[in-house]
């Protein structure tokens, strides 16, 4: 798996994470801007996933399973459009802070990503 791809997703998710929360601190829901960031983790989580997808189909094996590993990177590549969606359903700070959720767990399935595939 590239390891550069794995942590500027988690940092990203991480930096969500906070951004969100400060907003749901000072009592605000999501904002546009806090989705349009939500869709640059996203995208950065699809890319992973495609690239975890790539190197699985060039014969490269995870350390701790394949359907492990596959099952994670569906999970990371879900959890913030989830947490996306569920924040359009609660507008209020509650929303900000099921977003900033979603970002750190993202955070957390990038770790675990790392540890399967050998890191």
């Amino acid at each position: 798996m590239l390891d550069v791809l794995t942590l500027v997703t988690a940092v990203t998710a991480l930096l969500l994470a906070a951004w969100c929360g400060w907003a749901a601190y000072r009592d605000q829901p999501t904002k546009d801007w806090h989705f349009i960031g939500m869709a640059m983790v996203s995208a950065l989580a699809l890319l992973q996933l495609v690239v975890g997808i790539v190197q699985l189909a060039r014969g490269e094996q995870p350390d701790q399973g394949t359907a492990i590993f596959v099952a994670y990177l569906l999970g990371a590549f879900a959890c913030v459009p989830a947490a996306a969606f569920m924040s359009l359903a609660e507008r209020s700070r509650w929303g900000s802070l099921t977003a900033a959720a979603g970002g750190v767990v993202l955070a957390v399935l990038e770790v675990r990503l790392y540890d399967i595939w050998g890191g």
